[in-house]
């Protein structure tokens, strides 16, 4: 997955299950703050991206969410059970997964066999 796509995942999941607003999140394998903001509902995710100038985002039913990534122009599916979330990103053709507690987000990104941690 790259990079700011796994951000914006980390974002959204970190939202919806933190229930905490945050305008960025904070990725610490590049270390800097990404600007990301937008509305984050439990049927509807419309989150804007400003580094890459796109938007990120679609339906769900509080669990399961099909997204889709305006800049890369493909989808990715999340979604959330308790403070755990997982999914697939169809640019990359794998699955990810990954956990939340109060700010921190963990996310283990099985394309590149590693975990990256964010905060909003």
């Amino acid at each position: 997955m790259k990079p700011n796509i796994r951000a914006c995942v980390a974002y959204t999941a970190g939202r919806l299950i933190s229930q905490k607003t945050s305008s960025s999140v904070y990725d610490y394998s590049q270390s800097k703050h990404i600007s990301i903001d937008g509305q984050i509902q439990s049927d509807n995710i419309d989150i804007y991206d400003y580094e890459r100038s796109c938007h990120f985002g679609g339906n769900g039913d509080g669990t399961k969410y099909s997204l889709y990534d305006y800049g890369d122009s493909h989808h990715v599916e999340l979604t959330i059970n308790g403070n755990n979330f997982e999914g697939y990103d169809y640019g990359s053709s794998y699955h990810f997964s990954g956990d939340v507690s109060s700010n921190s987000i963990s996310l283990y990104d099985y394309d590149k066999s590693a975990y990256f941690n964010y905060d909003l």
